[in-house]
């Protein structure tokens, strides 16, 4: 006989509490076969769920494993997530800002899986840099340097990764109530008081078109407000690459630079709009009065700055405009895959990624060129370079 959650599900009907939470609770103690949870996906990427159903799933899947609390540390508890784009080092350079400005940034990232890494990878870059930091040590980290950037432990919406795996491997992936469940269940375990999303669309971006990504945030900011955290959204534009740097240790470089008062135009401009302090946090960028913060972040999770940054030494070979003009074009996506095929990013989650090889964007759109003039460099270790170099060369347009 079918069981109640998912006839429900099937036909439609709006589930309860009682029955999204006997589902999840079924995901992780195996009552639940692999079949069942193959056949909700599916009903719920044919026929949606609503706002409420979708609050009810983020909440039991983020009370499915362990949830994180900060006790003596005065908040407020804030939090930023993107959904990726080619050369996003957002985070690195917004959680020292927030924090020397007052807030608490406990932040829980990933690696990357894709054509370019995540905030993970490009921190490893960084010599002796931990991901793994026990409770203990993240209530340290953050009451002495106001914010930390640590990986998501296996105790962290253990119900996720199941649903993921599942979803992987049944064509579920594109549902937005899914995606949205997905998303705040491992934000909203750091017991955040504001959340702000950076969902991006176009060539480099999961989401294409701006439309669907206009859907995207709107549900992510009623879920998530449903479930207790005040959240915004920003739609970006991921045409092309954010700032110049695309690959793990280039980004950090780009980052510090940012915090020092020298970063991209772009860059700063879209740190200063997640920020919502608008001037304020311009002014403690331009400063470089959130570089002591990063410093004592990474001092705190057994980085060192003081040495060379992971893949240091890689050869550099420059791109040169084939024509005189204005650039008309600097596609993110082909600029991400040659970053790839350098050794970036990785295709499976066990692969390794090289810090130190990826592309410097010279040139964006609208940046008058003459031929001749660099446009591109290209940092690599040997490995797929005239692919890359490739890749580059279609990626821009001179008009």
């Amino acid at each position: 006989m079918i069981d109640i959650w998912l006839e429900q599900r099937r036909e439609g009907v709006e589930q309860d509490e009682a029955g999204i939470r006997g589902f999840v609770d079924g995901v992780l103690d195996g009552s639940v076969s692999p079949a069942q949870i193959g056949a909700w996906l599916a009903f719920v990427m044919t026929g949606g769920m609503t706002a409420a159903e979708t609050v009810l799933l983020t909440k039991a899947m983020t009370d499915s494993g362990t949830t994180l609390a900060w006790p003596g540390i005065v908040g407020p508890f804030v939090d930023k997530h993107s959904t990726g784009g080619v050369g996003d080092k957002v985070s690195l350079i917004l959680a020292p800002l927030w924090a020397s400005l007052g807030k608490k940034v406990p932040m829980l990232s990933g690696r990357g899986l894709g054509i370019t890494g995540g905030t993970l990878d490009k921190l490893e870059a960084i010599a002796g840099y931990r991901t793994d930091l026990s409770q203990q040590e993240l209530h340290e980290v953050l009451a002495d340097a106001g914010c930390f950037i640590t990986g998501q432990t296996p105790d962290i919406a253990p119900a996720d990764r199941i649903l993921y795996a599942t979803r992987n491997e049944t064509g579920t992936v594109p549902s937005i109530p899914l995606i949205t469940a997905s998303i705040l269940s491992k934000k909203l375990v750091a017991g955040l008081d504001s959340l702000v999303l950076d969902v991006k669309y176009g060539s480099g971006a999961f989401m294409k078109n701006k439309q669907d990504a206009q859907a995207l945030a709107e549900s992510l900011v009623e879920v998530g407000k449903g479930a207790g955290c005040d959240t915004s959204a920003v739609l970006t534009d991921m045409s092309q690459p954010l700032g110049h740097a695309v690959g793990n240790a280039l980004e950090v470089e780009e980052s510090i630079a940012t915090l020092e008062g020298n970063g991209p135009e772009d860059l700063v401009d879209l740190v200063v709009q997640l920020s919502g302090l608008g001037e304020v946090a311009r002014e403690q960028l331009q400063s470089g009065a959130a570089l002591p913060y990063w410093q004592r972040l990474v001092k705190a999770q057994g980085g060192d700055l003081e040495q060379a940054l992971r893949g240091a030494g890689c050869e550099q070979v420059e791109v040169k405009a084939s024509a005189t003009g204005v650039v008309k074009r600097c596609d993110a996506e082909g600029i991400g895959r040659a970053a790839f095929r350098l050794g970036a990013g990785r295709q499976r989650a066990e692969d390794s990624v090289h810090h130190g090889v990826g592309v410097r964007a010279v040139a964006k759109v609208g940046t008058t060129v003459q031929a001749g003039d660099v446009i591109a460099e290209v940092f690599h270790c040997g490995n797929g370079l005239d692919e890359a170099l490739n890749l580059i060369e279609r990626s821009y347009r001179i008009g």
